[in-house]
């Protein structure tokens, strides 16, 4: 259906009837005015879905409940925080910190001699057990503990970590942890 004049007409004649409705639905003159708004928004926009023949006020008031339904629903999820308190507390932070730690951490990883840099990949980040690391880079274990101790000691120094704090959250701070986990990092209250 196109929107013509007889449309028009109708829509506007449909407003009382579907204020009345909002209002029921609501219990608030201004929330029905917004909810009848929505509705004819909505229904002018979509005109092309109804159907000639039908009754448009029905269609409108399906609309209507819809709107108000669907609202409900999403309200119901919502907390109360009329001062702001409750989402002062959640906070994220920005996520290009994250990706600029790990940029930083990998050109600290690139400036490890290449034996040490291999050791604690093999050990931290694969997960092989000192013999297992030893076996794949043909030394003896004790210099495969070795590499890997200083490469953790230089990773720290690189990466001016004096606290555990220093290291981030999440993810990244698990798994920069385990990799420096030979050199002893302060510890604070937090942890």
């Amino acid at each position: 259906m196109k929107p013509g004049g007889d449309v028009k007409a109708d829509l506007v004649a449909a407003i009382p009837s579907l204020r009345a409705f909002a209002v029921s639905l609501s219990g608030n003159q201004d929330r029905a005015d917004d909810l009848v708004q929505e509705t004819l928004v909505k229904a002018w926009s979509n005109l092309s879905s109804f159907t000639e023949g039908t009754k448009l006020g029905a269609w409108l008031f399906t609309i209507l409940r819809n709107i108000y339904y669907s609202e409900y629903r999403k309200r119901r999820r919502e907390v109360s925080d009329p001062d702001g308190l409750f989402a002062a507390t959640l906070t994220t932070g920005p996520a290009q910190s994250g990706h600029m730690d790990f940029l930083d951490f990998r050109a600290a990883l690139a400036k490890l001699p290449p034996d040490q840099r291999e050791a604690l990949i093999l050990i931290a980040a694969s997960g092989l057990s000192y013999e297992e690391a030893a076996a794949v880079c043909h030394c003896a274990i004790g210099t495969m503990k070795s590499r890997v101790n200083r490469a953790r000691s230089r990773l720290v120094e690189l990466l001016s970590i004096a606290s555990v704090d220093d290291i981030g959250d999440g993810e990244w701070r698990a798994g920069l942890q385990s990799l420096t986990n030979g050199h002893r990092l302060p510890r604070t209250g937090s942890d």
